[in-house]
């Protein structure tokens, strides 16, 4: 690396410092760009810059949105009955890629993790509280993460959310589409045992 100029040099290191990218994938990139006409390259940069100067939480489900509200939170198309909670923006995106869904949503931003100090004050849950109980939900669905600080954040909200008098579900978990038994992990296999259903 260090054959190449200073300015070279200054965005292979900027560029590794992304999640997922070594020094060689930041090499790459660097001399792409560098062979790339400027006008893109401006058009990348101002995007950037556009994407940090704008991008905020909408006041409502905490998704990423260009302004006060997000785009799904304004949709009067969606269902008012029922909430889904998922740990990060990343998670709604998947969901409504998967078109399974068209209610509303609550971003609690995290999970909890008392090892990392993540507590019930470091997550979206008061609000998550203060929604249900302001709100005319029918249902809550549960659709945090299957790994431990997942699961026990959603036993957490469900505790929360009882006695409010909504419908708590949790979405399932299992075999993958298209999965082979044999390779299927043991607790996978015995959440799928679990949450079996009538044919």
């Amino acid at each position: 690396m260090n054959h190449y100029p200073k300015s070279i040099r200054n965005l292979i290191e900027q560029i590794a410092k992304l999640p997922g990218i070594g020094n060689k994938t930041a090499e790459r990139l660097a001399v792409h760009l560098l062979k790339t006409p400027r006008s893109e390259v401006e058009l990348l940069a101002r995007s950037m810059i556009e994407m940090k100067a704008r991008v905020r939480l909408c006041r409502h489900c905490f998704a990423l949105a260009d302004g006060e509200i997000c785009g799904t939170c304004s949709d009067p198309g969606r269902d008012d009955d029922v909430l889904c909670v998922v740990e990060q923006p990343a998670d709604m995106v998947a969901i409504e890629k998967s078109g399974a869904f068209r209610g509303r949503y609550h971003i609690l931003q995290g999970v909890l993790s008392p090892i990392e100090g993540v507590g019930p004050d470091q997550i979206r849950l008061r609000e998550l509280l203060q929604r249900v109980s302001q709100g005319n939900f029918t249902e809550v669905i549960i659709a945090t993460g299957t790994s431990v600080e997942g699961e026990a954040t959603g036993s957490f909200l469900a505790e929360r959310l009882k006695p409010m008098g909504v419908r708590i579900t949790r979405i399932a978990s299992g075999v993958p589409m298209g999965g082979d038994l044999k390779y299927i992990d043991q607790v996978t296999l015995k959440k799928a045992l679990d949450a079996r259903h009538g044919v």
